[in-house]
């Protein structure tokens, strides 16, 4: 008798352990079968953006790569010539060449089309023009940030990134041994148990090793996105630490208008208010004093100047540097040469500054080579697991239905419930997207025998 009451506690509990995994399982399979694909697009994209650099000097190796011969001839020069062959365009930005050796870039708007003309600085002759739309990488980066499906795929990118955090989190759950002894299957796969075996061993543990990575370019990428990445951008702005009054030369501007709306710049300076140009006549500042003054500052080479277009506006530079602690943001009007605005690595706040290495370490800059090399690793770890999840699930599924575990419905597991709560409300996407689900498996899994056959065969 006491053996059997003994009994029934143990299998009571094991029953428990047993629907609260197969309940993460449910969870981690439909996760993983709905945005794999999309997690490998992002992983082959960023796999190619990560070298950048080195993709376009080889293509654009005819439009780059100058013989210098002497003086080399002022912007202003330059950007006349430009004029000279598209009379009807929109100057907007003038990109000096970071050495002697590079040639110079200057951005036009024409026929609602925005292009690159590049100038030689010794001559003064247009090497070419780009459609900047064309450019391989920038299609690469619209595919990985957005999907080329602007607003929505920007939001469907940022869902699958959150996801991602979803999959891992239920993964590890998964990955733990159960009353296993040993590191097989744990550590290292099991080659000698068979192909079943095997296959599960090849996802999980692989995916185990490169979890840090991948939750390290998640959440480093996260800052980009549309919705998350703004919010998180406005909360930290409006945290009460706002900009160091070193930022401002004279008072600080009252502006409606934020950087990011006139400019391409550092992610930490995208918020910072536009400073006016105090209006004293009519003849605007030459851009050979703004090259002049982004030299005496000190700013990092490959910088860019965005134009003024309006009476009021200021010139703005900003670099994109290969390390954070090179970013630079500066604003300059546009009559007297006044530097408005100077905002740099130092002035940012420890998120800022956190974000900044988050950014060019993602991008593969930060270090170099060997940073291209560790990202391109985990980015070629993630598409194996992706991909070898799929096939297990392929392998796995029967002739009919998706092949899903049987599991209880999500609200009968109240710790995994509290967990997705949580996610939900760090990760609002993720949130609604966990709302819809539990209303789809409430409303018509679980109440239409023929669905939930289908799912669960």
């Amino acid at each position: 008798m006491n053996k059997g009451k003994e009994g029934k506690p143990a299998a009571k509990g094991t029953s428990k352990a047993n629907n609260m995994y197969k309940t993460i399982w449910r969870w981690h399979f439909y996760a993983g079968i709905i945005f794999a694909p999309i997690l490998i697009l992002l992983a082959v994209t960023g796999s190619v953006y990560l070298f950048k650099a080195e993709i376009e000097e080889t293509i654009y190796q005819n439009y780059y790569e100058v013989t210098p011969q002497g003086e080399q001839l002022s912007a202003s020069e330059q950007v006349e010539e430009v004029k000279r062959l598209y009379p009807e365009a929109l100057i907007t930005q003038y990109r000096p060449g970071e050495d002697e050796a590079r040639s110079s870039e200057v951005t036009i708007m024409e026929n609602d089309g925005s292009f690159t003309v590049f100038i030689n600085p010794y001559t003064g002759e247009s090497m070419g023009t780009l459609n900047n739309d064309d450019r391989i990488m920038e299609k690469i980066e619209k595919i990985h940030g957005e999907l080329m499906a602007g607003t929505i795929g920007d939001r469907i990118v940022e869902l699958v990134a959150c996801w991602t955090i979803v999959l891992m989190i239920t993964g590890i759950y998964l990955w733990m041994p159960k009353k296993k002894k040993g590191l097989a299957g744990v550590l290292f796969p099991r080659l000698n148990r068979g192909k079943k075996i095997l296959r599960r061993d090849l996802h999980a543990v692989p995916a185990f090793w490169v979890m840090a990575g991948l939750l390290f370019l998640v959440l480093t990428g996260l800052p980009w996105s549309g919705f998350w990445g703004n919010n998180f951008q406005t909360i930290i702005t409006n945290s009460g630490a706002g900009y160091p009054p070193s930022v401002w030369v004279g008072d600080t501007p009252v502006s409606a208008a934020q950087t990011k709306d006139i400019a391409e710049v550092p992610w930490a300076a995208e918020t910072l208010d536009v400073p006016l140009s105090k209006i004293q006549g009519l003849v605007p500042l030459s851009l050979d004093k703004v090259i002049e003054t982004a030299e005496q500052y000190n700013i990092y080479p490959g910088y860019t100047v965005f134009i003024p277009q309006e009476p009021e506006g200021v010139y703005t530079l900003s670099i994109f540097s290969p390390k954070a602690q090179d970013e630079a943001t500066m604003h300059i009007d546009q009559y007297t040469g006044a530097v408005l605005a100077d905002y740099r690595y130092g002035n940012y706040g420890i998120i800022g500054k956190v974000v900044a290495w988050g950014i060019t370490l993602h991008k593969g800059t930060q270090f170099g080579l060997p940073n291209q090399l560790i990202s391109l690793f985990v980015c070629l770890s993630v598409i194996f697991v992706a991909v070898s999840g799929i096939y297990l699930w392929w392998k796995r599924k029967p002739q009919k239905g998706m092949g899903a575990p049987a599991a209880p419905a999500l609200v009968q597991k109240k710790p995994f419930l509290l967990l997705m709560i949580g996610l939900g409300i760090l990760f609002p996407l993720v949130g609604l997207s966990i709302l819809f689900v539990w209303l789809m498996d409430w409303v018509l899994i679980q109440r239409l025998p023929v669905v939930k056959k289908w799912l669960n065969a």
